[in-house]
C-alpha cells in the first residue's frame, strides 16, 4: 500500500543469499520485440522463506501467508520471492508478453533491500531485452539534495547495465510523491545526464524537472488535468507520461481503509484509462505511457497474472470474465490486453473520443463452428473472429451490455486479408428492430469494415441476425464495435 511505503522502505534487513532455481529447458529467453516508452511499474520487495528465511510484504494487512497474503487477488506464482532469480526471469518472460519495455522498479535509497534487487533484476531484464528505469520513493529525510545524490548513485552503479533505460541518452527517474519538497532546484545539477519526472499534472509544480506523471490508478478513470499536463509538455520539450491502471482495492492489505474501490469492470477499466492516456481530448500522444502496475498486489492494481484458482476461504477476487475469458487464459488476460494498446500507442492509432462499447462485454452465438467461438468477436484483435455453424442460416450473435446502454452506430469488421463478401443482416434490440435487414458488403479495399448508423436507441442487447453470406455459408464477424455518436 503507497500510504505506508514510507515506513515499510525503512525497513533494513540482512543481506541475504540469493537461491538460483533453474529456469526450465522449454522457457525461452529469446528476446522479443518490445515497446521501451510503455513503462510498468515493478516491485521487487517480496519475500519468503525459501530465500530471505521470513515473508517479506504478504504479510500486510496482519495477514499469515503462504495462503492469506496482504492483496485481494493471489499470485499464479503464490507467496514468491524476489530475490529468486527463477521469480524474476518469469517476471520478464511476462513482460515480454505484454509488449512493454521498460520496468520502473521501486527504490528506497542507497542500500535498501530494493537496491539489493537491482542487480538480479538489472541481469534478467537484459537476457530478456527490458529495460530498467527507476521510481524513487519518499523515504526517510529525503530532499532535493539527497535525490541528486541518489540519481548520481545509480547512474554510477548501475549505468553501465545493458537494460538500463535511456531516453534520448539519458536516465528516466520518476519520484513519488514529488510534492513534499518545495524547493526541487537542486535537479539542474543532473539534468544532463538524467529526466526526472514530478508526480503532479500542475505544471506551475514542475519547475526544475524533466517531466510528469501520474501514478495514481483512481484519477486515471477520469483523467483530471492530463489535458493541461500534455500541453504544457509538449510546449516546453517535457516528458509526458500518464499512468493507467486496471484497477484499484486494497482492501485485504489495509482492512477498514477507506481508499475508494475501482472496480475493473472485466477489463473496462483498463480500456478506459488507455484511451484517457491516448485520446485528444484528454492529452494525447504522450512521451511514454506508464502503467500501474505490474505487481503491486497490496494496491490490486496489477497486471502480473493472479491465479483463477486462488486459497478458499480469503474471498480473493479473480480476473475471471476479463476480456471473455476464464480459467488460465483469464490468468493473463491483462498482459494480452496490454500488447493490445501497446499495439495502439506504438503505431500511432488513437482511439476514438467515445471509446468501443463493446469490447470485452458479454456476448454469445446461436452457434459456433469449432475454434471459432464468439468472444473472438470483441476481443479487440481483428485477426480472431467468430464464425456459426456452416451451412445452416439463419444465424446470430447477441451483445449483452449488462445494462441498457445508448448506442448509435455499429462497426463491424472481418480480418483485412479475407476477400470480399456481401452478408446478409438484421440488428435487433431487446425484442425491436434497430436496422431492418440489408446487406452489407465487405470489402478488403476498405479494410473489411461496414459501419451501421442509426437514430440513438437504449438497449441492454444488440442481435445481428444473419440469413445470408456470399463469401462463405455462416455468419462471421471478427470484430463487432459499438458507438455512442456525441
Amino acid at each position: 500500500m503507497r500510504t505506508l511505503r514510507s515506513i515499510v522502505g525503512l525497513l533494513v534487513f540482512l543481506l541475504t543469499l540469493v537461491t538460483v532455481t533453474p529456469v526450465p529447458a522449454s522457457a525461452s529467453l529469446a528476446v522479443q520485440a518490445v515497446a521501451a516508452d510503455v513503462h510498468l511499474f515493478y516491485y521487487p520487495w517480496y519475500g519468503n522463506p525459501s530465500v530471505n528465511g521470513n515473508y517479506r510484504h504478504w504479510q500486510q494487512g496482519g495477514r499469515t501467508p503462504p495462503e492469506d497474503i496482504g492483496a485481494d487477488f493471489y499470485p499464479t506464482l503464490g507467496a514468491y520471492d524476489s530475490g529468486d532469480t527463477a521469480v524474476i526471469d518469469q517476471h520478464m518472460r511476462w513482460i515480454q508478453q505484454s509488449g512493454a519495455g521498460t520496468i520502473v522498479t521501486t527504490w528506497w535509497g542507497q542500500g535498501s533491500y530494493e537496491d539489493r534487487m537491482v542487480p538480479a533484476v538489472l541481469a534478467s531484464a537484459a537476457r530478456h531485452g527490458i529495460k530498467v528505469a527507476w521510481h524513487l520513493e519518499p523515504y526517510l529525510n529525503r530532499t532535493a539534495e539527497s535525490t541528486v545524490a541518489d540519481i548520481n548513485y545509480i547512474n554510477s552503479r548501475y549505468g553501465s547495465s545493458p537494460a538500463f533505460y535511456r531516453y534520448n541518452n539519458r536516465g528516466a527517474f520518476y519520484v513519488f510523491e514529488s510534492l513534499r519538497i518545495t524547493d526541487w532546484s537542486a535537479l539542474e545539477q543532473v539534468k544532463a545526464t538524467s529526466i526526472v519526472l514530478a508526480q503532479t499534472t500542475n505544471p506551475a509544480l514542475v519547475e526544475h524537472f524533466g517531466g510528469m506523471y501520474t501514478y495514481d490508478g483512481i484519477a486515471g478513470a477520469t483523467a483530471p488535468g492530463w489535458k493541461g499536463a500534455s500541453d504544457y509538455c509538449k510546449a516546453n520539450g517535457l516528458v509526458w507520461s500518464p499512468s493507467v491502471a486496471p484497477g484499484y482495492i486494497d482492501d485485504r492489505a489495509v482492512p477498514g481503509n477507506t481508499t475508494p474501490t475501482v472496480n475493473r469492470d472485466n477489463g473496462a477499466m483498463y480500456d478506459r484509462q488507455w484511451n484517457n492516456a491516448l485520446n485528444p481530448a484528454t492529452g494525447g500522444a504522450p512521451t511514454w505511457v506508464s502503467v500501474t502496475s505490474f505487481n503491486e498486489w497490496h494496491e490490486g492494481s496489477t497486471i502480473e497474472p493472479a491465479r483463477s484458482n486462488p486459497p478458499a476461504g480469503h474471498g480473493y477476487l479473480t480476473y475471471q470474465g476479463a476480456y471473455s475469458k476464464s480459467g488460465a487464459a483469464a490468468e493473463t488476460a491483462y498482459l494480452d490486453r496490454t500488447k493490445y494498446w501497446v499495439g495502439q500507442f506504438t503505431g500511432g492509432t488513437v482511439p476514438p473520443a467515445n471509446p468501443n462499447l463493446a469490447l470485452g462485454k458479454p456476448i454469445s452465438a446461436s452457434s459456433i463452428q469449432n475454434g471459432y467461438p464468439a468472444p473472438n468477436a470483441n476481443d479487440g484483435n481483428a485477426n480472431t473472429y467468430w464464425e456459426s455453424a456452416n451451412n445452416a442460416f439463419p444465424q446470430s450473435i447477441t451483445l449483452d451490455f449488462g445494462t441498457a446502454t445508448e448506442v448509435s452506430k455499429l462497426v463491424l469488421s472481418l480480418p483485412s486479408s479475407w476477400g470480399p463478401r456481401t452478408q446478409t443482416l438484421t440488428v435487433y434490440g431487446d425484442g425491436s428492430t434497430i436496422v431492418p435487414s440489408k446487406g452489407y458488403a465487405f470489402d478488403p479495399a476498405s479494410r473489411n469494415t461496414v459501419t451501421i448508423t442509426f437514430p440513438a436507441t437504449t438497449q441492454r442487447t444488440f442481435r445481428l441476425h444473419f440469413t445470408g453470406n456470399t463469401g462463405w455459408p455462416a455468419g462471421q464477424i471478427a470484430e463487432l464495435q459499438a458507438y455512442r455518436i456525441s
